[in-house]
């Protein structure tokens, strides 16, 4: 196993990587040179920020082509709140901007829809799986992981919605569609059951 975090300059690495290394990663490298996804095994792409900056970083320093290849050769591939976002076609965070398009669909800001909700929403909350999943292996529905975002992934195909949580309505809180994930949440700052999921994903 070669787990392989990229790093563009839109990340706090530390936390996801001792979380990788805890666990069960044997081989945990934060990676600089995109060259070194082609010995990867797992993908993480996390991200905190703009998205507008998060494109711009990931073509600035030769992120894309190899990650588009990397994918079509079914490697698992996990994003991570902005790294999420960066999967869908475009985002509006900081200026109309396409993104990665490895999940089609649009990365949107909240709107409350009642008294009390927050923007940015911040803490713990609920997270419902829309459909059995590896991912979701041994984490109940309506379990809380901690988030940290202002803008929401709108999937143009249902299918990839893989599920969502009670917030400004309903938003999708996790995506998928074949060996590519993204949460919305931060997996690695809820405790145990971000770590069992962290486990489901490298057991991919």
């Amino acid at each position: 196993m070669r787990v392989v975090v990229i790093d563009y300059g839109m990340s706090n690495l530390g936390s996801i990587n001792n979380a990788l290394i805890e666990c069960g990663g044997e081989n945990v490298a934060v990676a600089t040179d995109p060259k070194e996804l082609f010995s990867a095994t797992h993908i993480i792409l996390p991200g905190v920020g703009a998205f507008k900056d998060g494109m711009d970083n990931l073509l600035k320093f030769g992120w894309e082509s190899p990650l588009n290849k990397i994918v079509q050769d079914k490697v698992p591939l996990l994003g991570i709140c902005l790294g999420m976002q960066l999967l869908a076609s475009s985002g509006k965070e900081g200026g109309e901007t396409k993104g990665l398009n490895l999940i089609s669909g649009e990365i949107q800001k909240f709107k409350a829809t009642s008294l009390g909700e927050k923007i940015p929403h911040v803490g713990w909350n609920e997270v419902y799986p829309s459909h059995q999943s590896a991912l979701f292996e041994g984490i109940p529905a309506g379990t809380d992981f901690y988030f940290v975002h202002s803008y929401h992934f709108v999937p143009k195909n249902k299918k990839h919605i893989l599920s969502t949580t009670p917030y400004c309505g309903h938003f999708v809180s996790s995506v998928a569609q074949d060996n590519i994930f993204g949460t919305q949440f931060h997996p690695e700052k809820s405790q145990r059951p971000g770590f069992q999921l962290l486990k489901n994903f490298l057991n991919l």
